[in-house]
């Protein structure tokens, strides 16, 4: 049971952060925003109603919700299609990608070794 209640924990609303549809800003609840004076640690649920996005001015119901930082990316529902990459985080994207661009260059390099 106690197991349950931690799996309950982790999944609060607090840490998601939410997009701005019109220009792609993202409200992260853990940095505020300066330009309006909203402090550190508030929630997108607690800006005031007049609050408008700091970069195109949208509303704040211009905004969806995007989930806490370092989550996968993406839709929930096509989270199990594919060869399981799309659970995987934007930075174990970018390590994959650029890992194997690595990889790819060094095996480019040894074939000067061939002689």
């Amino acid at each position: 049971m106690s197991e349950q209640n931690s799996e309950q924990a982790v999944e609060t609303p607090a840490l998601d952060r939410f997009e701005c549809r019109a220009c792609g800003y993202v409200y992260e609840p853990e940095k505020g925003d300066d330009s309006h004076n909203i402090e550190a640690g508030t929630l997108f649920a607690e800006l005031p109603i007049t609050w408008r996005c700091p970069v195109c001015t949208a509303k704040k119901t211009a905004f969806a919700n995007i989930g806490p930082a370092g989550t996968a990316s993406g839709f929930k529902e096509n989270l199990g299609y594919g060869f399981g990459v799309n659970t995987l985080t934007p930075g174990q994207k970018n390590l994959l990608i650029f890992g194997a661009l690595a990889l790819g260059f060094l095996f480019f390099i040894s074939l000067y070794g061939l002689q």
